[in-house]
């Protein structure tokens, strides 16, 4: 059993590098700025995938008439911009991105019947047109921004593998509650100092010490606890809280990647927040249950616990180490 464990852990730890990197899939863009009654300034946003655009494509209403230029890569994505002349608006017609129902990713439309007057939708893989509505409403703003949080969270292997590693370092329940709740406040704090434009860092040096904060944790997992740092030991939610601040920096980046409706960007960056919370407390309920599950279906599992213990935390900090390095490698 432990052997067997042991060799799963090293196969995930050498495969996931060239598999996955820590954000998955960023979400695709589409933005339409009204220019004047029937011009509309169009962004199109494609997220890469293998060096290459992912086979998505924006089909603006019938009464539109644009020619895409090739997209170019910006380092992170493939974005190309065009003026659509709509002779009828927007409003009634119908907005697709064809393709997507192929992919695991979301797109996230902006557009304005008049200029100053945003709207947002939230395209799927499962909804992947819409037709235009005369009037903005509050609950998609919510609902859109919502899945988006979620959808970031669920798919930021990074900040997922941070929560984990936390959940396996502190064994008291209390103590693991105060550390939850701390890293929370703290990266909902930087969220919205960054995404308002009060606090800002480039995105790379970011990352990096996203990345940094794992290994920091993978460290100290592989030490008994009698030599772990005294701080973290005593008082993990300042820990939480220190590097909360960090994440928080790259939750705000990748927000700032999709944008926000103009006229409501309080409800937007909210929204976008609790679904963040909510990704987050979704992954450890699951987390938690596995563990409930494991322990009463295999209770001989508790005898190889420092066995465990030790082989996720050597895969979860050669996976961060990993990221550190080609993280530092593209500043």
């Amino acid at each position: 059993m432990r052997r067997l464990l042991l060799a799963l852990l090293m196969v995930v730890t050498t495969s996931l590098p060239t598999l996955v990197s820590a954000h998955a899939l960023d979400p695709g863009y589409l933005n339409l700025a009204s220019l004047d009654q029937d011009r509309w300034r169009v962004t199109w946003r494609v997220p890469d995938v293998s060096g290459r655009p992912m086979p998505i494509a924006a089909r603006l209403p019938a009464s539109c008439s644009y020619e895409p230029p090739p997209p170019i890569f910006d380092g992170r994505a493939w974005t190309s911009a065009w003026v659509a002349h709509c002779t009828n608006g927007l409003a009634g017609g119908r907005i697709e991105i064809a393709g997507l129902e192929r992919t695991r990713t979301d797109v996230l439309v902006r557009y304005e019947l008049t200029p100053g007057k945003t709207q947002t939708h939230r395209l799927t893989a499962a909804e992947t047109a819409f037709t235009v509505s005369g009037e903005a409403g509050v609950l998609e703003i919510l609902s859109s921004y919502i899945g988006l949080g979620v959808t970031h969270i669920l798919e930021g292997i990074d900040h997922l593998l941070f929560v984990f590693a936390l959940l396996l370092l502190i064994r008291d329940r209390r103590r693991l509650f105060w550390a939850v709740t701390a890293f929370t406040l703290a990266h909902s704090i930087t969220l919205v100092a960054a995404t308002l434009g009060w606090l800002s860092l480039p995105s790379p040096p970011v990352e990096a010490l996203i990345a940094l904060s794992i290994v920091f944790l993978a460290y100290e997992l592989t030490l008994p606890p009698e030599a772990r740092d005294p701080l973290a030991q005593r008082f993990p939610w300042i820990v939480a809280f220190a590097f909360g601040l960090i994440h928080g920096l790259g939750f705000a980046g990748a927000l700032r990647d999709i944008g926000l409706p103009e006229g409501d960007i309080p409800l937007a960056l909210f929204a976008f927040n609790i679904g963040v919370e909510l990704g987050q407390l979704l992954f450890i309920g699951v987390l938690l249950g596995i563990g409930v599950a494991v322990r009463r279906l295999y209770p001989a599992i508790r005898r190889q616990a420092t066995w465990l213990m030790r082989g996720s935390s050597y895969a979860i900090g050669s996976l961060a180490a990993f990221w550190v390095i080609e993280r530092i490698a593209s500043f």
